[in-house]
């Protein structure tokens, strides 16, 4: 059972945090040739947030990928995988791709969102934007843009609620197991 241990962002906190984020993406050079990719779920509609935000500076492509296939518990976790839809706004091939994800884990996710990339072209560079590292890695896996680090232990995790998901309002909070 995991209950809220407290709150990490609320909405107005994730509205400046992803304010920042669009400027680090925008400083990181070659901004006409980015293409922003959500990995579904919650990395979609961050993603589009993104997106809205770099658009005063530079209007860039938005896709989202699904990673089901690619995850390496496809068919240990999941006894029916429940295949998403994955749409790439362009030829990914020679462009800087920036994934977007809430939460950067394990690194599990990121590797597989990486391989699912690979076989729509070869980008010149892929680079990691996540809301929220929490550390904890299992895979040699970082980002390059980070809104908020905290370090969790074995026992907690954080969940980020969209309004685009159904929540009622934006947070990213901590939650911990009851032991």
């Amino acid at each position: 059972m995991l209950s809220v241990s407290k709150e990490l962002l609320n909405a107005e906190a994730i509205g400046r945090t992803l304010d920042r984020m669009a400027l680090q993406i925008v400083e990181g050079g070659d901004i006409e040739d980015v293409v922003l990719v959500g990995i579904h779920t919650a990395g979609v509609p961050l993603a589009h947030r993104l997106q809205k935000r770099i658009a005063r500076y530079q209007d860039v492509p938005v896709g989202m990928i699904d990673i089901t296939l690619y995850r390496d518990d496809v068919f240990i976790g999941l006894p029916h995988p429940i295949v998403g839809v994955t749409e790439l706004p362009c030829d990914i091939t020679g462009k800087r791709v920036v994934l977007v994800d809430d939460v950067l884990y394990t690194g599990r996710t990121i590797r597989a969102a990486l391989d699912a990339l690979i076989d729509f072209g070869r980008p010149r560079c892929i680079q990691l934007a996540v809301l929220v590292d929490r550390g904890r890695r299992e895979f040699p896996i970082q980002a390059d843009v980070i809104g908020l680090t905290i370090q969790t232990t074995a026992l907690e995790s954080v969940q980020v609620h969209l309004v685009e998901e159904g929540a009622t309002t934006d947070n990213a909070v901590l939650m911990e197991k009851a032991q």
